[in-house]
């Protein structure tokens, strides 16, 4: 595992370079909303789910690829916001920030929070925290629902693997441990 420097407080992270040009990779460019897999809300330009104000998209809407960047902006800075609240206190190698970002920008912030990955950052599990990345391998192709603790989950047999999913999850996790680093 490499990585280089020293860990970093989350607070002072942003998501870096790399990490943007990683996560738009990431998403297959569309100028058309549509749903990037049945059962999906839909989804244009760079993976965003709403428009420039801030509403879902209706299928068949169209964007500039301008356009689309300054929502992929937009989009980073209201899900590491997220991010940051729940890693509040925690230092991190950039890697890990970025990977982690990837992951609240196609999952959302509050599924990264919702899951063990802030309990293993706070208590120093970082292999630990990285490999949670591989719990998110999959698509619940209909609505999630209540269960007895109060949580909503996938219900049973609509999780769906997606081979494409399952690569950026796999690439995810490397970044995260430092194996994509120098």
């Amino acid at each position: 595992m490499a990585s280089n420097g020293a860990r970093v407080a989350v607070a002072a992270l942003t998501l870096s370079a790399v990490g943007f040009v990683t996560y738009i990779g990431y998403e297959d460019w569309s100028a058309t909303a549509t749903p990037p897999v049945p059962g999906d809300v839909n989804t244009y330009g760079f993976g965003s789910t709403r428009d420039a104000e801030g509403r879902p998209l209706k299928g068949g809407e169209k964007i500039s690829p301008p356009q689309a960047l300054r929502l992929a902006l937009r989009d980073v800075t209201a899900q590491t916001r997220g991010l940051k609240k729940c890693l509040a206190g925690v230092s991190l190698y950039q890697h890990e920030y970025d990977a982690l970002s990837s992951l609240a920008l196609n999952v959302g912030a509050q599924a990264v929070c919702a899951s063990s990955i802030p309990a293993k950052a706070h208590a120093g599990a970082y292999t630990a925290m990285c490999r949670t990345i591989l719990d998110f391998d999959g698509f619940c192709a209909r609505p999630k629902v209540k269960n007895a603790d109060g949580e909503y989950v996938c219900p049973p047999g609509a999780l769906k693997k997606l081979p494409g999913l399952t690569k950026r999850r796999q690439a995810e996790t490397r970044q995260c441990l430092g194996e994509n680093n120098g």
